[in-house]
Parts: C-alpha cells; sequence; structure tokens
C-alpha cells in the first residue's frame, strides 16, 4: 500500500489523504448517530452519558469543519485558499472585537485592521513575500494604529483599547496568515505536497488539545465545566494516579495541569513523528517541530482561556457550555494561531525555504 501511494503524483497522493479523513469521519459519525438510539434505563447515568456523547458530537462537527476548510482551500488552488483563510481571519477577528468593549474612538482603528491590514497581509502571502509578511503586523501596523486611534481625540483608556486591538490583529490576523502560507514553501523533492504540512500541523496541534483535554475530563466531575477539579474522593475511586495533579493556573484554568499537559504533548509528539513519512522531516525532525507546534498551540490555547476569563465569557461563541466550548469559531482555531507561526518561521529557518 504505502509503495502504491509513493508512486501516486503528489496531487493525487493530497487526494487520498483527505479521501481517508474523510471516510474515517464519515465512519466516526455513523457511529455517534447509532449511539444517540441507546437505551436508556439508569436516569443518572444515561443523563451523563448524554452529555458527553453531545460534548463528543462538538468535537466532532468541528473536525469535520476543520477538514473541509482545509479540503476546499487545496481543491481551489493557493489562490482561493489564500482568500478562504482571510475570510476565517476576518470573522475570527470578529468575533474577538464583539466580544471586547470598544468606544466611538476606536472606530477609525477598526477600520484599519478589518479593511486595511487584514487584506493586505493575507496579499503579501498570497505574492510569497515572506521578507515583508513576517514583519508588516509587528511594526507597521502596530505603529500605525495608536496614531490612528490618536487622531480620534479620545485619550481615555488609550493604552488598553489599542492594546486590545493590537492583541487581536496579531492572534487572529498574523498567526492565521501563516497557515496559508504553509502551502507556498518548496522543498527539493517534495514539490506540490505543501498541503500535507498544513494536515500535519493541523492534526499534530489538535492531537495535543484534544489528549490535554480529554484527560482533563477524566479528572472532573461530570457535567462540570472546563473539567473542574474533582473532589479527592472521587479521585482516590478512579485509581488512576497518572492523571492527578494540581491545576498550575486555577483562576484561569482549573483543568490544566502539568502532568496532563506533557502527556499531551508527548502523545502528539510521537504522533507526529509517526506521521514524518508526509512531510520532508526525518523522524527525529518531525518529532523537534511537532513539539515545538505542541508548545505554542497548548500555551496559546491557555493564554486564550485567560481571555475569555478576564472578558467572562465561558466562549468565544454565544452558545458554550464552559472555557473549553467550541462552539465559536476562534475556539476552533486558536492553538492553530499559535502554532503556525512558530513552526512556519522553524521549517523555513531549518531548512532555508
Amino acid at each position: 500500500m504505502n509503495e502504491y501511494l509513493r508512486q501516486l503524483s503528489p496531487t493525487h497522493q493530497v487526494a487520498a489523504l483527505f479521501f481517508i479523513v474523510f471516510g474515517l469521519l464519515v465512519a466516526v459519525s455513523i457511529v455517534a448517530f447509532l449511539l444517540t438510539f441507546r437505551e436508556r434505563r439508569n436516569p443518572q447515568h444515561d443523563e451523563r452519558w448524554q452529555r458527553e456523547l453531545a460534548h463528543f458530537r462538538r468535537l466532532l462537527g468541528t473536525t469535520w469543519f476543520m477538514a473541509v476548510i482545509f479540503w476546499i482551500g487545496w481543491a481551489l488552488g493557493e489562490t482561493v485558499a489564500t482568500a478562504l483563510f482571510a475570510l476565517i481571519s476576518f470573522l475570527a477577528l470578529r468575533e474577538f472585537i464583539t466580544l471586547s468593549p470598544t468606544r466611538r474612538g476606536d472606530h477609525r482603528s477598526l477600520i484599519l485592521a478589518f479593511f486595511v491590514v487584514l487584506p493586505i497581509q493575507f496579499w503579501l502571502v498570497a505574492k510569497a513575500r515572506f521578507d515583508l509578511f513576517t514583519v508588516f503586523i509587528p511594526v507597521y501596523a502596530f505603529l500605525a494604529i495608536p496614531v490612528v486611534s490618536a487622531l480620534a481625540d479620545d485619550p481615555n483608556h488609550f493604552l488598553e483599547r489599542n492594546a486590545k486591538l493590537q492583541w487581536g490583529i496579531m492572534v487572529c490576523v498574523y498567526g492565521m496568515s501563516h497557515v496559508p502560507a504553509l502551502l507556498l514553501l518548496s522543498f527539493p523533492g517534495y514539490e506540490g505536497k505543501s498541503a500535507f504540512l498544513v494536515f500535519f500541523l493541523v492534526f499534530v496541534v489538535q492531537t495535543c488539545v484534544l489528549v490535554q483535554h480529554l484527560i482533563a475530563r477524566r479528572t472532573s466531575l461530570p457535567g462540570s465545566a472546563d473539567g473542574e477539579e474533582a473532589p479527592r474522593g472521587l479521585l482516590k475511586r478512579t485509581g488512576d494516579w497518572l492523571f492527578r495533579d494540581a491545576p498550575a493556573a486555577p483562576h484561569v484554568s482549573s483543568s490544566f495541569n502539568w502532568r496532563g499537559w506533557a502527556i499531551g504533548m508527548a502523545i502528539a509528539s510521537l504522533v507526529g513523528a509517526m506521521f514524518s513519512f508526509i512531510t520532508p522531516f526525518r523522524f527525529g525532525q518531525a518529532l523537534a517541530v511537532s513539539l515545538l507546534a505542541c508548545v505554542a498551540g497548548s500555551m496559546g490555547h491557555l493564554v486564550m482561556k485567560a481571555l475569555k476569563r478576564d472578558r467572562g465569557i465561558p466562549s468565544w461563541g454565544g452558545r458554550g457550555m464552559g472555557v473549553t466550548g467550541a462552539n465559536g469559531l476562534l475556539d476552533r482555531v486558536d492553538a492553530l494561531c499559535f502554532a503556525a507561526p512558530v513552526f512556519f518561521h522553524s521549517v523555513r529557518w531549518y531548512f532555508d525555504a
């Protein structure tokens, strides 16, 4: 089977990858649908089971969403893929700004961010101007935004307002723009296969976040939000010392602890190393870049939780179930927005691409 795939053209290899991914998603979706017909006997147990199933279906929906987005981007070409990610970036930034307080004096800065900075950033990506697109936002945009804000003649909370907008641009625009940029990287003997890099990055980062989330739910009370720490008696009944650890930042996330974080990092990095055959990396190189992406993605996910705590919202969407909810678009891509720049620049620096 492996020899057969190697003999295919790069386009057919990527198509085969999506065929396998969508086949697995269809199979899992059918199983999840059939589980909804499970007979209910114990009210308390079945209510807990239904909550777990509903949560699993939300995660499955997120996976479908990301798979379809990446398939559309690949199928329609690099230019359309860049435009598609620009739209996702626009919606994510809109979600970020909508749930953050603004004043009338911010309107000019917001227009600059949405209709000047964002289009220019993705235009630079489409033109493969990597020398400029990596510094355009941190240098030029970050200097221009406070100037425009000052001209609005509203000094109230000036620093906080501009820092909030700059942070939203950094995460939602700068971070997201590095995903389609991966499609434009070129390696000797790897021409036409850059879509595998995007798949590799997303798969590794999502594996890391998912493993950490499942570990958090392993130590949480049934139905609790954000994997809140269970009482000591319940933990003793689990008999699983591997997952017992105090939250590292309980005021930000009661589910984040260093032991669960390390387990998620280790599993996701090994998974990435096992998939080195679809990348230009050798096993050790794939392990290293997977580790870098997981560190950036998991820490970014924690940072976005802190922002949500500060805003007093459970999720970036309007109907979130908890701080780890995935109803908002930004909840789906926050880890990727942090991991993509680190992954892109590490790969480009190491391979001099």
